[in-house]
């Protein structure tokens, strides 16, 4: 029997690209930990996250938000020490609150090392719980991948975390329409285009940094503008504890 992902079963082609990725990743070694059902660390991240620090877009921004995952701790390293406003979501959105507010200026009275910050854990017991409505306006957006394209195509892991984030952070217009959305993945997790064929729901890439360089997509797909509740998963209102209540509020607000 084929090895499948956690969240296989939603759209075979994903899965199909999924696998592969994940496959070739442990055949040629180049994974750092487990890679199946994950977004997964690789050799090079700290590579790929100084290609995605040298734009300008990351220098000018003040405000970063960026995945929970291993390969994106460099990234969230470099937005400490550079005096970043740093927000993180809770892994998987298991929690009653779903944002985590990590102020380098904070960590640094407490005495708690950027390193340990930058980690999943450690931003979970040392960052400020938050709610979605007060994560302030992002500049830089950062999604963890499986498979990209060098045109801004992504697909995740499956569970359907990132679209969901982002339709919210959309619809409340804390990610705009010019906000840059970037990933960092190994050069192996770069496929055609279409093999990444992107919904009208999904956010297309506007960087894409690997371990060996960095591609500007020059993805001019227009941007959705909110929440796609119809395609969130029924699994997903039951696994994710604030996500009914939250969508309530979303669409009484529409609606008033």
């Amino acid at each position: 029997m084929e090895k499948q992902g956690r969240w296989a079963g939603r759209n075979s082609d994903k899965d199909a690209v999924r696998s592969e990725v994940w496959g070739g990743l442990e055949q040629g070694g180049m994974n750092m930990g487990p890679t199946w059902s994950h977004i997964p660390n690789f050799i090079g991240a700290d590579m790929a996250a100084w290609h995605l620090a040298q734009t300008d877009a990351w220098k000018r921004a003040k405000t970063v938000k960026c995945n929970p995952d291993p390969p994106q701790i460099p990234i969230r390293l470099r937005a400490l020490y550079e005096g970043k406003m740093l927000y993180a979501p809770v892994p998987y959105l298991t929690k009653d609150f779903p944002y985590l507010r990590i102020d380098p200026k904070k960590l640094i009275e407490k005495g708690v090392s950027f390193e340990l910050a930058a980690t999943s854990e450690g931003y979970m017991m040392h960052g400020e719980r938050i709610g979605f409505e007060d994560v302030e306006p992002i500049d830089f957006a950062i999604v963890g991948s499986v498979a990209v394209s060098r045109e801004g195509g992504r697909t995740g892991k499956g569970a359907g975390f990132a679209d969901l984030e982002t339709g919210i952070f959309r619809e409340l217009g804390t990610i705009g329409p010019d906000t840059p959305m970037a990933t960092s993945v190994h050069s192996s997790q770069l496929v055609d285009n279409a093999r990444v064929f992107m919904l009208a729901h999904d956010s297309p890439l506007d960087f894409v940094a690997t371990e060996k360089e960095l591609i500007v997509t020059g993805n001019t797909q227009p941007r959705p503008k909110g929440v796609a509740w119809d395609f969130v998963q029924e699994d997903q209102f039951e696994t994710i504890p604030f996500l009914k209540a939250l969508r309530d509020r979303m669409l009484a607000r529409k609606a008033g």
